[in-house]
């Protein structure tokens, strides 16, 4: 029972701070808060099984393909959610952009796709069995390929170091030259491609289903809220934390009381550390 807890919370845990690592990628370079990060993880699962499954291409194709449209989405995203909102006086309008965005984009999905879960195919054949399946794996190794990947950016590139800038302050690096509009582009193309690594990745827990956009879009900001915005190394130990409890508690109390005690921990956290725990308290001239 525990390393059956151990190893789909873990898995779990890892397609939550995927999200998390979504949401703060995009939050990064123009501090919107965009609901569309879950969409773009049920996008992963619902592209790769399309690309896979019924049109047979293989695995690897399917999956930059599936990166492809997931970062072009992201591009739209910028271009028509999130971008005129940055030229408004009410920036907080955002929530009401982004969370059109992620309608449409759900309710797209379920009229050309299907209202009804369908499969999502194994993608390493006969490699792991039970508890070793690739399923409860895969995303744990996607999660560190790409946080580790995200590092290297951050530090060894000039592109991460401008990303880094933008993020500390737009203004300043707007003065000194920095494209900051094209940065952000690029940090919504990069973010629409970490949404469908972790729709892929954990496609065959979740299944590709049209309905998986909300669940992520909750459960993949908690992460955030627990680790801090921003801090993507906070989103994932706040999301391996969160799919740790979840799956204690399905095997504890199970069904909707399990979301009732993830929902009254993350009230608790907020209430305690509003900045998230691993986050720190930002002070601001007034």
């Amino acid at each position: 029972m525990l390393y059956s807890i151990l190893t789909s919370g873990l898995a779990v845990g890892a397609v939550y701070a995927l999200i998390g690592v979504t949401y703060n990628t995009m939050f990064s370079t123009s501090r919107v808060m965009s609901f569309t990060a879950g969409q773009l993880g049920m996008l992963g699962g619902v592209l790769g099984s399309l690309f896979t499954l019924r049109l047979g291409i293989p695995w690897p194709l399917g999956l930059l393909l599936t990166l492809a449209c997931c970062a072009l989405i992201g591009i739209v995203t910028e271009f028509v959610a999130v971008r005129p909102v940055l030229k408004s006086l009410d920036q907080h309008l955002y929530v009401l952009s982004t969370l059109a965005v992620a309608l449409m984009i759900q309710q797209f999905t379920a009229i050309m796709w299907s209202t009804e879960p369908q499969p999502f195919p194994r993608l390493l054949g006969g490699i792991g069995q039970d508890l070793l399946d690739e399923k409860f794996w895969l995303p744990v190794v996607t999660c560190a390929a790409v946080i580790v990947g995200l590092e290297l950016l951050y530090r060894r590139t000039i592109l991460g170091h401008a990303f880094l800038a933008v993020a500390e302050d737009n203004f300043a690096a707007r003065a000194l030259g920095l494209p900051e509009r094209q940065l952000r582009v690029m940090a919504y193309a990069l973010a629409g491609a970490i949404g469908a690594l972790a729709g892929y990745s954990g496609g065959q827990l979740l299944l590709a289903f049209f309905a998986n956009g909300p669940h992520l879009n909750f459960y993949g900001f908690i992460p955030v809220a627990l680790g801090g915005l921003g801090n993507n190394r906070g989103a994932v130990v706040g999301g391996l934390a969160l799919g740790l409890f979840q799956q204690t508690a399905n095997f504890v109390v199970g069904g909707i009381f399990a979301s009732v005690a993830v929902f009254t921990i993350f009230i608790v956290v907020l209430l305690i550390a509003p900045q998230g725990l691993l986050g720190s308290a930002t002070a601001r001239r007034v």
